[in-house]
């Protein structure tokens, strides 16, 4: 037919479903990698990789077990113990040098303005106190916006991409120590430059940093300081550190460390359990504590006192403190009266929240709308540039003079006067913060410990819900937001009820790259050149049973009977096919092949399609390092039935390949040398990378086993599990990859991170509706 090109004529000639133009179903454009997504939709990148929580148990860490006993066990956990307590210690130490550097520099700012305005206010040279207060800024803020050109990823809070983390995403240079310095000193001249912009969220990516680091003992960007420390060398104990740190940094920011326990189980970890809750708790209190002690110290002189439990407090409520009394601005007013703008405006952001919660003296309705404005459009304005940055005091400090507007217009002209201001002013603030974050249990607990005032929790929490509800009817989270900008393929806690439509075949991807149990080094080096995958399975290939694939001249499957189509959307239909235990695209062609042979012509026996089934007994191809097996290989090499034995990571392959733990075809695979776990791990977390390696002393015929490093029992699925199982189990256990195997252990596919977010799953729902 005319419309139909090249090898497709023959399909059309076949079968009727092909009708004056070739129409290609949604299942065929993805198997044949020509999927397009709409222009307009930022859809997740595949750049970014999952973490590996799940623990390999291969023969290295076999032999770990077989020398661990109770005393090594007992040694293990108080090592991680102390490794808790130093990380709260160490986060509680950041946010007492963010706060004395902020306040010093802040003191010294303010200091010679006020001197000059107060000077200039009667020598009429206030031009001259405005450029001195922009010249402050503009030092401070160029500073900031310098350390982000060194490290781009210091930019904004952190929040969102240590919220990525802990859902199991490797976000590149999040936890470096190079990002840890210029966060910290970037926050700190961002807050002392005057922006609109908080300590407080940063100290929480700060934290996650040295939970991640500190454990280690070594920095990438400290390459001559190493220490043998041969613990926490994997993913897993990594992401409980960071999860540990990340509620330090909550706890020290707000006084609040159960708050932040709750925070790091909210708003990330996707894996928990009660001894790492224990341990969260733990190092939010040593944090709290650390920079409680200090604090109060430095401050009041008082060594012991604990008046400071965090960074930003918010005081006890219906009493006015002498450091509320002491931030009043007088600017250009007679004796015994204040400037109530100046006092908003002209002094640190934590002390103008003390002021709306806790000042006695009233703010007129016109200083509070304008004030709103103002700071409300400039705090929007500020938050996208790329400087260290935190929402959450503006966000605080927004509602606050939100709340107290309500109050001063309930007092003034509905006659409420016996209202505390100062308690619609914290409702204010926890509406406004939790409108942008959309966060409701931790935002509760840490506001509760924040002012000390349990009797506020009730009213806090429901408007946290009605706040998180009216945002969530028009948008995202602002970290939600920022995590989409991005494109990280951020896993939520479940999926959508009509998603179970879908099944582990519809969603997996079915072109393998696999490796064989013995596999010769040039086929590993071309593999790990030409791919970009990050595990690979170990198979066998299965050719015994694919004579039992043909059941006449229809393909029984699971008891489905499939109806006639072309070839080629036959192929195109494998994940439907892969559910059966004798899913093999060449036993259908025959099949299709065998019931049209008589309407065939003589001269066309010869086609594409009977070429693919005179290969179905040849070798696989060899691999050279100039061929991309994802590439050449035919439809008939992608999907032969392969028997399943395990799965090995690239880093692994790596790993073997620098040591040189390969055998000749003369030797048994006993004589190949055996690597200890220690050494598996040495590179963590940054393995070499293939395309750096020199290989050339490699005899690329030696064979390399890799049975004894892959993981011989990982999760794996049937093809028929329904999407929500297999997303629980995927987002709960914290896995990389989860391989999809039949009813006789063939592996049909591969699922990953990918797979599973939220446009990926919406992309194969609306292709199940189309091919109804």
């Amino acid at each position: 037919m005319a419309g139909c090109r090249g090898s497709l004529c023959c399909c059309c000639r076949w079968c009727c479903c092909c009708g004056e133009r070739e129409t290609r179903t949604p299942e065929e454009l993805t198997i044949l990698g020509e999927t397009q997504e709409e222009e307009d939709e930022i859809l997740p990148r595949k750049d970014y990789e999952s973490l590996d929580y799940d623990r390999c148990i291969n023969d290295p860490y076999l032999e770990v077990l077989e020398t661990m006993d109770n005393k090594k066990g007992r040694r293990y956990e108080a090592v991680k113990w102390m490794m808790v307590f130093a990380i709260g210690v160490c986060t509680g130490l950041v946010g007492l040098f963010v706060d004395f550097f902020v306040r010093l520099f802040t003191q010294l700012k303010f200091g010679v303005v006020q001197a000059s305005v107060e000077e200039c206010s009667q020598k009429g040279c206030l031009a001259l106190s405005l450029l001195e207060l922009l010249g402050f800024n503009l030092t401070f803020v160029f500073f900031a916006s310098l350390l982000v050109l060194i490290e781009p990823v210091a930019a904004g809070s952190g929040i969102p991409e240590i919220k990525c983390y802990l859902n199991g995403v490797k976000v590149p240079g999040i936890v470096r120590l190079r990002t840890l310095l210029c966060k910290v000193f970037g926050v700190l001249f961002s807050v002392a430059g005057g922006l609109f912009v908080g300590k407080e969220g940063p100290m929480i990516h700060s934290g996650a940093v040295v939970g991640a680091g500190l454990p280690q003992f070594q920095s990438i960007s400290l390459r001559k300081i190493q220490f043998n420390f041969p613990y926490f060398r994997s993913d897993r104990d990594k992401r409980d550190f960071v999860s540990a740190g990340a509620a330090a940094g909550v706890a020290a920011a707000f006084g609040a460390p159960i708050g932040g326990t709750l925070f790091s189980l909210e708003e990330g970890s996707s894996f928990w359990n009660q001894g790492l809750t224990w341990k969260v708790l733990f190092c939010s209190m040593s944090a709290t504590f650390t920079l409680n002690f200090f604090r109060s110290g430095i401050q009041f002189g008082s060594w012991g006192s604990f008046q400071l439990p965090g960074l930003l407090n918010f005081g006890e409520f219906k009493v006015t403190s002498e450091e509320v009394n002491s931030s009043i601005k007088t600017f250009f007013c007679p004796n015994e009266t204040y400037n109530d703008m100046a006092t908003l405006f002209f002094n640190p952001q934590e002390s103008g929240i003390l002021q709306l919660f806790h000042q006695d003296s009233a703010f007129s309705p016109i200083t509070l709308a304008l004030f709103f404005v103002l700071y409300f459009m400039l705090a929007c304005w500020t938050y996208g540039i790329s400087v260290p940055s935190g929402l959450f005091v503006p966000s605080l400090l927004c509602g606050a003079a939100f709340g107290r507007l309500v109050a001063n217009v309930l007092k003034s002209y509905i006659g409420l006067g016996h209202i505390y201001s100062g308690t619609f002013a914290l409702i204010g603030a926890a509406a406004f913060l939790g409108g942008i974050v959309r966060m409701t249990i931790s935002l509760t607990v840490i506001l509760i410990e924040s002012t000390n005032e349990i009797s506020y929790g009730l009213p806090i929490m429901i408007t946290l819900m009605v706040a998180k509800w009216t945002g969530d009817f028009f948008n995202k989270g602002i970290y939600d937001i920022h995590v989409g900008l991005r494109g990280v393929p951020l896993l939520e806690w479940e999926t959508k009820v009509e998603m179970d439509k879908l099944r582990a075949s519809d969603i997996m991807e079915p072109n393998l790259t696999y490796v064989y149990p013995h596999t010769r080094i040039q086929s590993l080096v071309s593999i790990l050149r030409t791919t970009v995958h990050h595990a690979f399975p170990v198979v066998t290939e299965n050719r015994g049973n694919e004579k039992e694939f043909m059941k006449g001249n229809q393909l029984i499957s699971n008891n489905i009977k499939y109806k006639k189509c072309s070839i080629l959307t036959r192929a195109g239909e494998q994940r439907r096919r892969s559910q059966s235990m004798k899913s093999y695209p060449s036993s259908e062609l025959r099949n299709v092949c065998d019931e049209h042979v008589t309407s065939e012509d003589p001269g066309e026996k010869e086609d594409l399609l009977q070429q693919m089934l005179e290969r179905r007994y040849t070798p696989y191809p060899n691999l050279y390092p100039d061929q991309s097996p994802s590439e050449d290989w035919t439809m008939e090499e992608r999907f032969r039935p392969l028997t399943f034995h395990g799965l090995i990571l690239r880093s692994q392959l790596v790993t073997l390949l620098v040591r040189g733990v390969c055998y000749s075809e003369s030797q048994s695979s006993a004589s190949q040398p055996r690597l200890s776990y220690a050494e598996m791990a040495e590179d963590y977390p940054r393995y070499p990378d293939i395309h750096d390696l020199d290989l050339t002393l490699l005899n690329p015929r030696m064979i390399v086993d890799v049975t004894p490093y892959m993981n011989p029992a990982p999760f794996t699925v049937s093809p028929n599990t329904h999407v929500s199982q297999v997303f629980n189990l995927f987002r709960t256990m914290g896995l990389r990859h989860l391989p999809v195997v039949n009813a006789v252990g063939e592996i049909v596919g591969v699922i990953t991170r990918h797979n599973l977010t939220h446009e990926f799953l919406q992309a194969r729902l609306r292709q199940h509706y189309q091919s109804l």
